[in-house]
């Protein structure tokens, strides 16, 4: 039985007809693997260098010095031990005019560090582990830091008050992680130094860690003790990491990485597992004269059935090898563009996602094409001389809903949640009811075009869409779901790019002013008027955390939603003035009068936390309780870059709390050396280039962005490919009514052209449908997300119409080539 089914599988392939299902099962095997590969190395990765990403076995983090209490701790058990601190500030370099600085992300390290892993520093043209920490008076720095500055190793570095000599230049340092002022390139200098910086001062966000390394149970023990005195003390934004947990947040990134990269690959395996269905059912309907052959040959149902599966298996094996190397070449993509977010080497791939590839292609082929196979079974043998075929069995109408839930499966599985995996399917099919609507009320329209116009290749192409609407509804379905993903990732967001920045004033701030001490505020606000900008605003800027509402305790546990748990943990940055400050337009309440304690929240932060007017708020402001009601509702303009608060007290309920403050201007090119006249003179105040910043995200995003194009070319190739198992589908069919049309007088190169006119339809309505949805989605970001007016671009349209086309264009030239290539005659003949 398996000789004969391998001697069938080697006449189909001769034939072409098992080449197309072929293909694609290799693409949608090769658009998982690809994720699965990607991911999998780096979660090896992390699994591999737990202690290099924490520089321990254990690491307590908080935005406070370390009690005490824990550093005994750790000595009387015998564990190693090292501290660091980090912290933005502005690094300088030069006199005078010549004085220039940069955005830095200040680390200071204790003997010891890091206690796991190695630090390495560049050597000669390679580079080597690092020999402790930076001896006093010199630091170590990024590459970033000396191109910036223009300086050399050997040079001298100004951090606040502190002039320290570049000893060595960083190469690697495994235990940085992807907080926000990682950002910034790193300055490393040693324990000792820092306080002659002085710029660690009130209002400086600084990060305290606290490593710690030993023997298991004693690292095991010392956890316990420290999580037990966070408990009893509920001491907030203390944040444990240890060997099992990794890096949370960089964990908590990759998983959100592989759910969205994963449902991208499945919306590519759908489109592709359709076509796969086509492509069965052609092979089906092409292989029943053989099979009521085989049945009179004295086949069973069985035996036939049998006979298919193992040719089929063969094919899906191959097919799902073919497609596991494709993906892991194409995973290397992937690294290209997100693997540098991983600051060690990754391992070579596993054999896992192979294996879940192979098993996802089989699952597809018998989930897609069982339902042919079960047909071809129930072939008669008296089809050899009647030609007839009778309906589908139950048992095969069944299997169709088998494809559905072993896809349904592997959508859940690759989604990880449950809630996430069905809201999944529900707009997978909701999108595919939509489009599928959309795009049959168009092909409605085109037939009301059919009487205005005078060509008949036109004609024909018209009927031909409507004779075959499923398929044509079909095409139009896949093919415009890819070019809408790959418009809204391009078209539509340069588009959204150009109309933000548009609407961004020309005058908006780009600069951010911070660590202002009150004895400066004078000094700075005059050095900014001599350099040209007037009427500066400073505000006060007060660090507190929100420890109560309503007279009860809140931590992040008692939120379910990510955001409102990082604000609850974490300090805000609280401010008091006694008018509403420009962009801020009250939408609940009314402004507070200062004779008494008066809160104003940002209405954003009041939904999210769940606060509503006249609720009372505690904050923690440097051990001090300051508690104020809810009175009003802010609207704020976030897109001004003017400075910001999510909470405004009163003057007065504020007037002993500890403060610093901010500002933020515009700097015009002429002006940008105030920037570096202001660290010169103030080296305690970090200036933000808002402008760089958002480049680096831009970069960020840019780079990831890049990343989910590739995977939607897996889309974009599945939806040609199911327009080709459409057309294809359909080809014998095609091949009899031109003949039958050339009979009748029609000439070929009209049926040539009308062939053509018709994939072109095809492609334009999928690319008009495309642009309309990427548009439609771009306007409600633009509306309801980023709150500014967005024009539509004609653009879009056309961009999407000509991609349809060319598109469309391909699969047709592939799929109806040989249509036209038989002789009327002959086809008449057989028919």
């Amino acid at each position: 039985m398996f000789r004969h089914a391998l001697r069938m599988t080697r006449r189909d392939w001769r034939t072409g007809e098992l080449r197309f299902l072929l293909i694609a099962l290799i693409v949608a095997v090769a658009a998982l693997s690809s994720v699965s590969f990607f991911v999998d190395r780096m979660r090896a990765g992390m699994a591999r260098d737990a202690h290099q990403l924490l520089g321990a076995d254990l690491l307590v983090a908080a935005d406070q010095p370390m009690p005490e209490q824990w550093l005994r701790q750790a000595r009387d058990s015998g564990l190693q031990q090292a501290q660091t601190v980090v912290f933005p500030s502005m690094a300088q370099a030069g006199e005078g005019d010549a004085a220039r600085s940069v955005l830095a992300s200040i680390k200071s390290v204790t003997p010891g560090y890091p206690l796991r892993g190695q630090l390495k520093l560049q050597e000669g043209g390679g580079e080597s582990a690092a020999p402790g920490i930076p001896q006093p008076g010199t630091v170590w720095v990024d590459p970033q830091i000396l191109s910036a500055l223009d300086l050399r190793v050997g040079d001298q570095l100004k951090l606040g008050d502190a002039e320290l000599r570049i000893a060595r230049v960083i190469s690697v340092e495994p235990d940085r992680g992807s907080a926000f002022v990682n950002f910034a390139p790193r300055v490393m200098l040693g324990e000792g130094d820092l306080a002659a910086t002085h710029l660690v001062q009130v209002g400086s966000r600084v990060t305290y860690r606290l490593l710690i390394a030993g023997a298991p149970e004693q690292v095991k023990t010392f956890q316990q003790q420290v999580e037990r005195q966070i408990d009893e003390k509920k001491m907030r934004a203390v944040r444990i990491e240890s060997l099992e947990s990794g890096r949370p947040e960089m964990r908590a990134t990759l998983d959100r990485a592989e759910q969205f990269l994963s449902l991208v690959g499945l919306l590519s395996a759908m489109l592709a597992a359709l076509a796969v269905a086509m492509a069965a059912r052609r092979f089906m309907m092409r292989h029943l004269d053989a099979c009521a052959m085989l049945r009179c040959f004295g086949l069973t149902q069985n035996q036939v059935t049998a006979l298919y599966l193992i040719e089929f298996v063969l094919v899906g094996a191959a097919a799902s090898v073919i497609g596991v190397a494709l993906g892991y070449a194409a995973h290397f993509a992937l690294l290209q563009w997100l693997g540098s977010f991983m600051p060690t080497a990754l391992p070579p791939a596993g054999w896992q996602p192979a294996l879940q590839g192979v098993a996802t292609g089989l699952l597809l082929l018998l989930g897609f094409a069982l339902p042919p196979i079960l047909q071809l079974r129930n072939v008669p043998h008296n089809r050899v001389i009647r030609r007839e075929q009778g309906a589908p069995q139950a048992l095969a109408v069944l299997t169709y809903l088998l494809g559905t839930l072993v896809f349904s499966g592997l959508l859940l599985w690759q989604a990880g949640d449950l809630k996430l995996g069905l809201l999944t399917i529900a707009g997978f099919l909701g999108g595919f009811g939509l489009f599928a609507l959309v795009a049959w009320l168009c092909l409605r329209g085109l037939r009301s075009l059919r009487g205005l116009l005078d060509s008949q290749s036109w004609r024909f192409a018209i009927d031909g869409l409507q004779r075959r609407p499923a398929a044509a509804v079909m095409q139009v379905v896949a093919l415009g779901l890819g070019l809408m993903a790959l418009l809204l990732l391009t078209v539509i967001r340069g588009d959204l790019v150009g109309a933000w920045r548009q609407a961004t004033p020309a005058d908006a701030p780009n600069r951010f002013i911070i660590n202002i001490q009150p004895d400066q505020r004078a000094a700075v606000a005059q050095e900014l008027a001599r350099g040209g900008v007037a009427g500066p605003e400073l505000y006060p800027m007060i660090r507190g955390r929100l420890v109560q509402i309503n007279g009860r305790q809140i931590s992040a546990a008692d939120y379910q939603e990510d955001r409102a748990k990082r604000l609850v943990d974490r300090e805000f940055n609280l401010s008091t003035m006694a008018e509403i400050p420009p962009g801020n337009g009250i939408v609940a309440g009314r402004w507070y009068d200062d004779s008494a304690p008066e809160a104003s929240v940002e209405r954003g932060l009041a939904q999210t936390l769940g606060i509503k007017l006249g609720d009372r708020l505690q904050f923690d402001i440097a051990g001090q309780l300051v508690e104020a009601p809810v009175t009003s509702l802010r609207k704020l303009e976030w897109g001004s870059l003017r400075v910001n608060f999510f909470v405004i007290i009163n003057p007065k309920a504020m007037r002993d709390t500890p403060q610093s403050w901010i500002t933020a201007v515009h700097l015009a090119p002429p002006q940008e050396g105030l920037g570096n006249t202001l660290a010169r003179d103030f080296p305690n105040l970090t200036v933000v280039d808002i402008g760089s910043v958002l480049r680096q995200i831009q970069d960020v995003v840019g780079q990831v962005i890049s990343a989910v194009e590739f995977l939607f070319l897996f889309t974009l190739c599945s939806g040609v490919l199911v327009l080709y198992a459409a057309l294809a589908g359909s080809q014998d069919e095609r091949v009899r009514e031109a003949g039958l049309l050339r009979a009748l007088g029609a000439t070929r190169a009209e049926l040539s052209r009308a062939q053509r006119i018709e994939v072109l339809l095809v492609g334009s309505v999928a690319g008009l449908l495309a642009a309309s949805g990427a548009a439609a989605i771009g306007w409600a970001l633009a509306h309801y997300v980023f709150n500014f007016d967005w024009t539509l671009s004609p653009l879009v349209w056309v961009a999407g119409m000509a991609l349809g086309a060319a598109c469309s264009a391909i699969g047709g030239w592939a799929g109806l080539r040989q249509v036209l290539g038989r002789p009327p005659l002959q086809t008449l003949r057989e028919a």
